[in-house]
């Protein structure tokens, strides 16, 4: 194994690039670091980023919460690195929130790093790589503080430790003075499922090259000034890469632009919000669907989420709904998630339904007392993350439907905003 002081990692950290054209990190692989206090977790990423990104320091436990930190890690592209807190506190308090608060991180990874001080593998460390294991995270195990482990320290691994017969030999570095950074960046790369480095795609599969896609786009006070929301920047990239003809529109001009064109669109995709104008507007010979409920093919399983419409039918005013939402924004007068689609499940379902809301990384890890999860797009989330949370609402036996989908329910289009994932439903939905 060769060693270096002065390797040059090929990474460019995300502040030395506009911040408008960075990829958003729902769409970046997230690296999850995990281990010990004091075991360099954050000496690593410090060294990966060749800049101080993490607090280092002696003190064990100066990280409490996980940090985040954008890059650019080639040839992986984006990556998003998750500095987690050590989980091996004595406090009894504070320690348990640490561990809680890490392994929550652990459910939205794509890759972990298992960190440890050369030397000191044992039951911490044990216990992590179960979890991971558990998760299906793929793992690179790292032995750090190689320059404090003395003579014969270089031929140590985990297999020498007592760890799990699946790593052989962990990866040896020393953050401080950033030996071993080329061959963990090489492990990284090796360790990275196919899948991650490939996009999926998020409409451009479902027309041909050339095939003209209206987007329609309400220029409402969601909007950010200035711009698009993410989802609809995102889509009209996609359809570009695939060499679709996007055509973006507001609901206002929808009309008169199906009117100018030669032909008629392949597909039409509509913000959620205003399914039921844009469903009066469109022929119904014309494809028609939401930008979330796009998101939910692209960042989860629409068939799980298509199949709790059947549920959200049949539910009553004594029904108990979470809503959750990825972002954290400020609610604004006509905000989706909570107001437009708790107004319509009080319409539809009576005003005494119960409705909690979370937001960002909130999710309850008891949804036992929930007849229904309705989950934004999960634009700003990772696939694994939005993944996670529809695993725990099916081993909780409580359905988990789209915003998207609940709206198009609502309004009575179901089927039809389904149509072009090849989905069919009855829709029950209420008169």
């Amino acid at each position: 194994m060769v060693s270096e002081h002065n390797v040059s990692t090929p990474s460019l950290d995300l502040d030395q690039r506009d911040a408008l054209s960075a990829t958003p990190k729902g769409m970046r692989i997230t690296i999850g670091l995990f281990g010990r206090r004091n075991a360099g977790k954050s000496s690593v990423v410090n060294a990966l980023a060749r800049q101080p990104v993490s607090i280092v320091s002696e003190v064990p436990g100066t990280t409490t919460d996980p940090v985040e930190r954008a890059m650019e890690l080639l040839p992986l592209g984006p990556v998003l690195f998750v500095d987690t807190a050590g989980i091996d506190d004595d406090a009894e308090v504070v320690g348990q929130l640490r561990a809680e608060t890490t392994r929550k991180a652990m459910k939205g990874c794509d890759l972990a790093l298992l960190v440890y001080e050369q030397g000191t593998w044992g039951e911490v460390e044990r216990d992590l790589l179960t979890d991971l294991e558990r998760e299906a995270i793929p793992v690179v195990v790292v032995a750090n503080k190689i320059d404090l482990a003395g003579e014969g320290a270089a031929s140590d691994g985990v297999a020498n430790e007592g760890a799990a017969s699946d790593f052989d030999q962990a990866v040896r570095v020393s953050a401080t003075e950033r030996t071993g950074m080329s061959e963990l960046l090489q492990a990284i790369i090796d360790a990275a499922p196919e899948s991650l480095l490939e996009d999926p795609p998020l409409a451009r599969d479902l027309v041909n090259p050339g095939d003209t896609v209206v987007l329609v786009v309400p220029i409402d006070k969601e909007a950010p000034k200035g711009r698009l929301i993410l989802p609809q920047v995102q889509t009209a990239r996609d359809l570009l890469d695939g060499g679709a003809l996007p055509y973006l529109v507001r609901d206002t001009e929808l009309a008169a632009a199906l009117d100018s064109l030669k032909e008629p669109p392949a597909l039409v995709i509509t913000d959620s919000q205003v399914f039921h104008q844009v469903a009066e507007i469109v022929p119904e010979e014309i494809p028609l669907t939401g930008f979330s409920v796009i998101m939910a093919r692209a960042k989860g399983d629409i068939h799980v989420q298509a199949a709790a419409l059947q549920v959200l039918a049949q539910l009553g005013e004594d029904a108990r709904i979470l809503i959750a939402e990825a972002c954290t924004h400020h609610p604004i007068s006509e905000d989706i998630g909570t107001v437009e689609i708790p107004r319509l499940l009080r319409k539809n379902l009576g005003e005494g339904i119960t409705i909690d809301h979370v937001q960002g990384k909130d999710f309850p890890s008891d949804l036992s007392s929930y007849d229904l999860v309705i989950h934004c797009g999960a634009c700003m989330f990772t696939r694994r993350a939005m993944l996670s949370r529809i695993q725990a609402c099916e081993q909780a036996g409580v359905p988990i439907a789209n915003y998207g989908m609940v709206l198009a329910h609502f309004a009575g289009i179901a089927n039809r905003a389904l149509a072009p994932f090849n989905l069919e439903l009855i829709d029950q939905r209420r008169g």
